[in-house]
């Protein structure tokens, strides 16, 4: 008997993919949403009773506009350098995923790859997550550039 992840690909079978991907969509995106938030969260409270705030406040500023001018965008800081670390997370994430939920995905390759042996393959998937770690750190360090003109002018 003939298993679906052994079928060839026709229609049906990517409409049966679409429909059963929602599930992963939202595990894998929930999946570092709680440690994103703890980090803003600890870092919003942190800047909110720093000196320049309660003089911005002083001034008259209004309360959403103190906060979302100062506190805010320092905050982002750790938030942003760690946001980067989540593009290899998604790829790994999946591997797990994906052979819980036995979709045909990077999961079970990596999986056939280590229990035949084949270095090459299982080589090509460690070196594809240490490629994607270096490209998303290099998008954090960007997302940080663009966030904080500290970091932007400190060459100059």
């Amino acid at each position: 008997m003939r298993s679906t992840l052994d079928a060839p690909w026709s229609w049906g079978k990517a409409m049966d993919l679409l429909n059963h991907m929602p599930i992963p969509a939202i595990i894998l995106g929930l999946a570092g949403t709680g440690q994103a938030m703890r980090i803003m969260r600890a870092n919003l409270l942190d800047e909110i009773r720093k000196p320049y705030v309660v003089t911005a406040r002083a001034k008259g500023l209004s309360e959403t506009r103190a906060i979302l001018k100062y506190p805010v965008r320092v905050a982002l800081n750790p938030f942003a350098s760690t946001v980067g670390y989540t593009l290899p997370y998604v790829v790994s994430g999946s591997i797990i995923v994906s052979l819980v939920l036995s979709l045909p995905t990077v999961g079970p390759l990596l999986l056939k790859a280590l229990i035949a042996q084949d270095m090459f393959l299982a080589g090509t998937i460690v070196l594809l997550l240490g490629v994607m770690t270096v490209i998303g750190t290099f998008l954090s360090d960007l997302v940080l550039m663009w966030i904080d003109p500290r970091i932007r002018l400190e060459g100059r």
